[in-house]
């Protein structure tokens, strides 16, 4: 999945322009219940303002807050301003980029704002990919890193006619050896299933319900 399939377009983003006041920019906040948002010139993407700048410059001005909040615009204390999206990267490198961040701008031609993708976006398109939201059954195990084993894995499920919800691999923990976690919809087979799994060289680690 692209950072594209998950972007919210510009038209649904919450977003402000050059010169709005901090005051403003906390009250859009607050009625968004969002902890970031854009700030554009236009359609020029100038940077990203978060609840978190807005307080740790306003401590930093020394300032009273009524006059720093009313007299100050949102241009000042912009962050990101070069980090950003094309939409072209894949999805799963965005998350270590908003660990800590709620928000990157996706943009496309002299710096012509498109969108943006969410920590929540990406979080949820994880939780997608794992089928955390459907009910089955969880196995975890190993397998030799060695050619075709994804393929044999889907031969046995495929003779045992099981529905597939989610399959996902991890790194290596060695050179030679593969973690895989898969799951599948809950059927009165899975002793069986799991029984040909190690038969064919799969080390199960554990089998969850959820």
């Amino acid at each position: 999945m692209f950072v594209k399939n998950i972007m919210i377009p510009k038209h649904e983003c919450v977003t402000l322009q050059v010169g709005t006041t901090l005051k403003t920019a906390l009250e859009k906040l607050e009625q968004h219940q969002i902890d970031g948002m854009p700030v554009l010139e236009g359609d020029t993407y100038i940077g990203v303002i978060t609840r978190y700048n807005i307080y740790e410059n306003y401590f930093l001005s020394g300032r009273a807050k009524e006059e720093y909040v009313t007299k100050t615009t949102v241009e000042a204390i912009v962050t990101y301003q070069d980090k950003y999206l094309e939409g072209e990267e894949v999805f799963e490198k965005t998350l270590l980029e908003l660990k800590d961040f709620p928000l990157l701008a996706v943009l496309g031609q002299n710096r012509k704002f498109l969108g943006a993708v969410t920590r929540s976006d990406v979080l949820s398109a994880f939780g997608s990919a794992f089928g955390i939201n459907r009910p089955g059954v969880r196995i975890a195990f190993t397998s030799v890193e060695t050619e075709g084993r994804i393929a044999r894995l889907s031969e046995i499920a495929h003779h045992f006619h099981e529905h597939i919800i989610s399959l996902v691999t991890f790194d290596e923990t060695d050179k030679l050896v593969r973690r895989i976690v898969m799951k599948i919809e809950k059927k009165d087979n899975i002793n069986r299933f799991t029984k040909k799994l190690e038969e064919h060289g799969f080390r199960i680690l554990s089998i969850q319900e959820d």
